[in-house]
């Protein structure tokens, strides 16, 4: 159960994050918004080095923090590429579902196979993933549009290693793992804004959402790994995965975005998947 609970709280966390996020990126920039997330959620992870009293990590747990904090920024970049190129309805379904299923497979050679409820879960949760991220009209892009798959499914695999290989590095410890990631992904980016060679100066208006993104970002990372270290990777990573639901009802509660049939379904998914998890 407390795995469980932690998945959710991940969930939540990133969901909220992602929430903030694009208020920010509505003001300054999705690029800008991504890069001071990134940097100031490591700023805000380094102010507590004094009083973390957690051992240094070994070689192996730090190689895994350092590329999983490099896989899953990279896979932000390339969801983003994706949805410049005007493929929003595919890469975000298509994405957060093969970043959820590459655990899953993980998990069954490592932790073993779970059980028929458990897989139900999965498979509901899976359906939620997509049915909340998708637009009405998702379906119908993605069997006219094979060829816009590419970059999702890179994306996917980005944040996919990421839940796998920070679990593999949070076994003993739950802040150097989140810390290395947090640097290595930001120096990915801040070379990738280095080439890109535009403005790093974000709007004034936009950093009030850009400090709310970073917090709740490490906040999702935290949560993610103290449901890895209670419980199993795929489940943690497949609750985490769940976050388009809270990103999508924030914009419903406070911009008043309308939602669709499918992610009202998706959304009734979700909590049944929850439900199953937990019998």
């Amino acid at each position: 159960m407390a795995s469980i609970l932690f998945g959710l709280l991940s969930a939540l966390s990133w969901g909220a994050g992602d929430f903030s996020g694009g208020m920010a990126s509505r003001k300054t920039g999705a690029y800008l918004a991504v890069l001071y997330g990134e940097i100031i959620g490591l700023a805000f992870l380094l102010i507590f080095v004094p009083f973390i009293s957690e051992p240094p990590l070994d070689l192996t747990s730090l190689i895994y923090a350092l590329i999983a904090g490099a896989m899953g920024t990279a896979g932000l970049v390339l969801l983003y590429h994706a949805m410049d190129e005007g493929k929003m309805s595919i890469a975000a379904p298509v994405s957060a579902l093969l970043a959820a299923a590459l655990p899953v497979a993980v998990g069954a050679f490592t932790e073993g196979t779970p059980g028929l409820l458990t897989w139900g879960g999965f498979i509901l949760a899976f359906s939620a993933v997509w049915l909340i991220s998708r637009s009405e009209d998702g379906m119908k892009d993605i069997l006219t549009h094979l060829s816009d798959l590419r970059l999702p499914l890179l994306a996917g695999v980005g944040f996919g290693a990421y839940f796998t290989l920070m679990h593999l590095a949070s076994q003993r410890n739950v802040y150097w793992p989140i810390v290395a990631g947090r640097f290595s992904g930001s120096t990915v980016f801040l070379i990738y804004m280095f080439f890109r060679r535009t403005t790093w100066k974000p709007t004034r208006t936009s950093w009030p959402f850009l400090l709310l993104n970073a917090i709740l970002d490490v906040g999702g990372n935290f949560f993610y790994v103290l449901a890895g270290q209670t419980g199993r990777m795929d489940v943690s990573a497949v609750l985490s995965s769940l976050f388009p639901g809270a990103t999508v009802l924030l914009a419903w509660l406070i911009l008043k975005e309308r939602l669709t049939r499918s992610q009202w379904i998706g959304i009734a998914a979700a909590l049944i998947a929850i439900v199953f998890f937990t019998i």
